[in-house]
């Protein structure tokens, strides 16, 4: 179910992180959610690429050695922060930008920060975004940082979503990661569920 309502424009207002956020008049933010509602909780489900992946692991014994999925999930905190276009260029393009400041805590003990692109169509209900946010800290007590990529579409009240780890972005004991993330919002609480693999070896 897709749900659209106006908030104030704040500076730190906490907006989940899968919201549309699209800059309208009267400074105010629109944001447009694609949430799957049952009684009290509210899911987004991020579609990935991992069944493929897992057909292919398991028709290859090496591989299914080498990459092994892990799962990590806990709670986390965003901030949404809009910002002001800074040249005549993005000013022309009319389009919204914002900030991201995340708090993941449970298996994922770390922060991350990143920039959002929103756009809003003529068409009510159609509305899309990416996002790049770069996440330091520990993964199952491995440290190192990773980045993740998030690409969603709204066409006429249906979304798309996904929100992947960008190959080789992995440094420390992260190198190699790859996968993909679901969020959750239960009693409007926040929380990741994050399927993943490593090389051999980590």
């Amino acid at each position: 179910m897709a749900a659209a309502f106006k908030i104030p424009l704040r500076a730190n207002h906490s907006i989940h992180p899968v919201c549309r956020i699209l800059i309208g008049r009267a400074n105010s933010i629109t944001v447009i959610c694609f949430m799957l509602v049952s009684s009290a909780v509210a899911q987004v489900r991020l579609h990935t690429p991992f069944q493929s992946q897992a057909s292919s692991v398991q028709s290859n014994p090496a591989a299914r050695e080498a990459a092994m999925t892990n799962h990590a999930s806990g709670p986390f905190d965003v901030k949404v922060i809009p910002q002001k276009p800074d040249n005549k260029e993005a000013e022309s393009a009319n389009l919204g930008r914002m900030s991201l400041d995340k708090q993941f805590h449970g298996d994922l003990e770390a922060v991350s920060k990143g920039e959002m692109l929103s756009a809003m169509s003529e068409v009510k209900g159609s509305a899309g975004y990416v996002a790049m946010e770069r996440v330091t800290g520990t993964l199952h007590g491995r440290k190192g940082s990773f980045v993740l990529q998030h690409t969603g579409t709204m066409t006429r009240g249906t979304p798309q979503l996904s929100v992947t780890v960008v190959p080789d972005s992995g440094t420390g004991e992260l190198t190699g990661l790859s996968g993909s993330m679901n969020i959750k919002i239960e009693e409007g609480k926040h929380f990741y569920e994050f399927d993943y693999t490593l090389p051999a070896g980590y």
